[in-house]
């Protein structure tokens, strides 16, 4: 998952009306190209020209249409696009500006890599657990999925998402620049404590090391305590196997944790007496604070909402009643209310949440707000089922200092201009 450090800014440009407006244009496409480590030796992609425009029959009704095909496609008049900011060490951003649902298309999942997506045959797939245990047992993908499996909605978020919106704030920015390192989806596979069962976890056992079987060797010390409670080594993704920038052929899933414990392509899960202390949870991973200290640790993810409509590089084409529209969730259980302000926060009224909130899942919400074609700042702000309140920038920001690098939680800020143009208001 996302180590802010390691990942370049991406470019916003100068702002103007007409910058905007351009800007728009390649951001709704996602024709955002990927940068490449320094001193790689690889080249730059230029840019391809654009395709023509789709060109569709007078009356379709008089025409024959497609074939059937292996692979259903979007239509040619919809143009999506994660927007990835780094080569094999980088991550590649969801739009989520374009989604209407609480389901996140499973090819726009966003991802984060620290040394590329390791192609890894489900047949040969091997995941070791040893340590403090009765049976130290070697189990494949095969063993995995006969044993009782679960499917449970739940979002996935990386522990950067959102530095841009908190550390780089500029107006020109898309939920996709600040809040695209997370996604919500159906996630299948065996409860972890089913595994620990199988090889018979010792008592003396009260963290774990789990690795990954990328060249990275990724690894994160997880306390048994969450693998007892809902842990799982997943193996399928909104109905279909893990793509393997989501960790083909298994992954450890902590949900409501943040994302980079969520350790892809797990090969080896290790019972110990206590933390690792590894390189990933020491180089990063551990957050800097005010007064020269340091969160270690920190894994749950507060409760934390954002709108997604309108939204810069979208435009309100006119007035009248607009639809505001965002996602909302909390690593610490489920969503019980979301209220949205377009004053900036003088005032806040309730949204309408979209179905039966999951914990530790994300949901929508919906607010119909009525626009006078006057400056506005549209916000929200997350309660979650503790109690807990999204907090204020200003609040965010006394408690945690202008170094944090994770955990962005803040409310986020957007500005209405009179003729509808809507940019990043950052503090607002």
């Amino acid at each position: 998952m996302n180590n802010p450090e390691d990942e370049p800014e991406a470019e916003a440009g100068q702002l103007s009306r007409r910058a905007l407006l351009g800007t728009a244009a390649v951001a709704a496409g996602g024709l955002i190209f990927s940068t490449l480590p320094e001193g790689s030796g690889a080249q730059t992609p230029a840019a391809a020209p654009p395709p023509p425009p789709p060109v569709a029959p007078v009356d379709p009704t008089k025409a024959l249409g497609a074939p059937t095909s292996a692979i259903s496609e979007r239509s040619p008049f919809v143009t999506t696009g994660r927007n990835p900011t780094g080569a094999v060490s980088g991550s590649s951003l969801t739009p989520l500006h374009q989604f209407t649902g609480n389901i996140t298309p499973t090819d726009l999942q966003f991802e984060r890599h620290h040394a590329g997506v390791p192609l890894i045959d489900p047949a040969n797939y091997k995941l070791l657990v040893h340590g403090l245990v009765d049976r130290e047992t070697v189990f494949t993908l095969d063993d995995l999925m006969s044993l009782p499996s679960v499917t449970r909605l739940h979002f996935l978020e990386c522990s950067g998402n959102g530095r841009l919106g908190y550390k780089g704030i500029k107006p020109d920015l898309s939920p996709q620049n600040i809040d695209g390192l997370v996604g919500n989806g159906e996630w299948t596979g065996v409860p972890v404590k089913t595994v620990l069962a199988e090889v018979g976890m010792q008592s003396a056992a009260e963290w774990s090391l789990a690795e990954g079987g990328d060249a990275a060797l990724m690894s994160r010390s997880v306390p048994v305590s969450k693998l007892m409670d809902d842990a799982m080594f997943v193996y399928a993704l909104n109905g279909e196997p893990l793509r393997p920038a989501a960790g083909f052929p298994v992954r450890l899933f902590l949900p409501g944790w943040e994302g980079n414990t969520n350790v892809k392509w797990i090969r080896r899960l290790e019972l110990n007496r206590e933390p690792n202390m590894s390189k990933d949870e020491t180089s990063k991973y551990t957050d800097p604070l005010p007064g020269g200290k340091a969160r270690m640790f920190s894994f749950d993810l507060d409760a934390k909402s954002t709108i997604t409509w309108p939204t810069f590089p979208n435009t309100v084409k006119k007035q009248g009643w607009v639809q505001i529209s965002g996602l909302a969730w909390s690593g610490r259980g489920k969503i019980t209310a979301v209220d949205v302000s377009t004053d900036g926060g003088a005032t806040w009224t309730s949204a309408e949440l979209q179905g039966t909130p999951s914990p530790k899942a994300a949901i929508r919400f919906r607010h119909m707000w009525e626009w006078k074609g006057e400056p506005a700042t549209l916000m929200s702000r997350a309660v979650d089922e503790t109690g807990y309140v999204q907090p204020t920038f200003a609040v965010f920001k006394a408690g945690r200092g202008p170094g944090t690098d994770y955990h962005y939680n803040h409310i986020r800020a957007w500005k209405v201009a009179a003729d509808g143009v809507v940019t990043y208001g950052g503090e607002a």
